[in-house]
């Protein structure tokens, strides 16, 4: 088997949604050794009342999980909702889920990531939520197609879309003026890699015109447009591209950004520099919308724009959803899905998202007056719906494979931080990749 295919003869045995349980199953062998729904561990005390949210508040958004909370017990008296602070980011709250199953205390309701929830659907942690749709009223059809159909596994639904969101090319207006550019975005890296200079000579010392996010700030996931526009994947379904030329030339842009002609910098907290003027243009999330626009206001213009996209999608989709643990009573199971109907209903998707800059789950939302007002009033939030069309989904190699986004991630930071060969990196990250599935997935096909 070559270093840069996961196996030319089992690659054809299973199925899409086969492959991400059985990525799961590595998920658990490799991060979340506990092993997740295996045993008896987990438990509920208390009212089945009293529904149990953990989430980690995606996009700074707890006073509005708040507000709808209210929202709920005013319509649903006998009920509360416990809000909990269950880590700062996803992987804290699937850790923390984690270890409530094998043996903590279960919440009702749990923030789930793109990558996380694999595992617990594989190995039955969680539960699967079609036989409940008619009893709890849940219009499975009103939820964005797209968006649903990402939490299907074994012809079953296992969660339901929450915070989702793109990356935004996100620009500051006054120095494109300043620089004497279009005020859009860049049609092509390339056509970026010619404005880059130019912008760096503008902004002055300890600042740059691009700023790219670090490993733990999800740099996989961002670089997965640019690396599409050059040609280039992470991997082609399951076998690995790192080795492909046009791979290879993603990176060296990436390298030659930041190193070469210096105009880029790897930033750990990329919102932030941004909305203070410390970075003039990055790929953030239209989760950080909000926040950006909050730290912009009164120091700089910004727009939003689609990820340069010269010859097909240039961007991925991502973020979370809300699922049910399997080991909590029916009555618990009840009452957390009629509350994650309410959470993401027409009024509340448009609320949550209006407060945040992730994207409605609901078709009905895009209809509701209110959010059409606020987009027409504020067209960097519009942005991020135009660009839905140029989307597509993520490459196997970051979101199937066990711990692919910080290997991928840690690659990238060694080509922008260390100006290492990116040829070098590449065929050290499809080596780690490799081997990770001949341990973990490779044994558990289908031969």
């Amino acid at each position: 088997m070559s270093p840069s295919s996961f196996g030319p003869v089992r690659r054809a045995a299973v199925s899409r949604r086969g492959f991400l349980g059985l990525a799961g199953t590595a998920a658990a062998g490799l991060a979340l050794t506990a092993c997740a729904g295996s045993g008896g561990g987990g438990k509920q005390s208390g009212s089945s009342n009293t529904i149990t949210f953990w989430s980690n508040h995606p996009g700074t958004s707890k006073d509005l999980e708040t507000e709808i909370i209210n929202r709920f017990q005013a319509e649903y008296p006998d009920l509360k909702v416990n809000l909990v602070d269950a880590g700062k980011n996803y992987e804290e709250v699937a850790q923390k889920f984690n270890a409530a199953l094998s043996g903590g205390e279960l919440p009702d309701v749990v923030v789930l990531s793109d990558v996380w929830w694999f595992n617990y659907a594989l190995t039955k942690a969680i539960e699967p939520l079609d036989s409940h749709f008619s009893s709890a009223g849940v219009n499975v059809a009103d939820f964005v197609d797209t968006f649903v159909n990402d939490y299907t596994f074994d012809g079953k639904t296992w969660a339901l879309p929450y915070s989702r969101s793109t990356p935004l090319f996100y620009y500051n207006k006054d120095l494109w003026a300043k620089a004497g550019l279009p005020d859009r975005g860049p049609a092509s890296w390339t056509e970026f890699d010619e404005w880059g200079p130019k912008l760096q000579s503008l902004v002055g010392d300890g600042k740059w015109a691009h700023g790219w996010g670090d490993a733990k700030n999800y740099l996989a996931w961002t670089f997965q447009g640019p690396n599409w526009t050059f040609g280039g994947s992470y991997s082609d379904q399951w076998t690995l591209k790192f080795n492909d030329p046009h791979t290879i030339a993603a990176g060296n842009y990436l390298r030659d950004s930041i190193n070469g002609k210096k105009y880029a910098s790897i930033r750990p907290q990329i919102a932030v520099d941004f909305g203070t003027g410390v970075i003039a243009s990055t790929i953030a999330s239209t989760g950080d919308l909000r926040g950006i626009a909050k730290n912009a206001a009164g120091k700089l213009q910004f727009g939003t724009a689609f990820l340069p996209h010269p010859a097909g999608p240039g961007c991925t989709t991502g973020g979370a959803g809300l699922a049910i643990p399997a080991r909590i009573s029916d009555d618990r199971k009840a009452n957390a899905l009629k509350f994650i109907d309410f959470l993401t209903n027409a009024a509340n998707t448009s609320y949550f998202t209006q407060g945040t800059g992730y994207i409605p789950v609901r078709k009905s939302a895009m209809q509701d007056a209110g959010e059409q007002d606020f987009l027409a009033k504020d067209p960097n939030a519009k942005t991020a719906f135009d660009q839905l069309a140029l989307t597509k989904s993520q490459d196997y190699a970051r979101v199937f494979l066990p711990g692919g986004d910080q290997i991928i991630g840690t690659g990238l930071e060694q080509i922008g931080l260390q100006n290492k060969d990116v040829t070098s990196v590449f065929a050290d990250v499809s080596s780690q990749l490799q081997a990770i599935y001949d341990r973990q997935i490779g044994p558990k096909l289908p031969k």
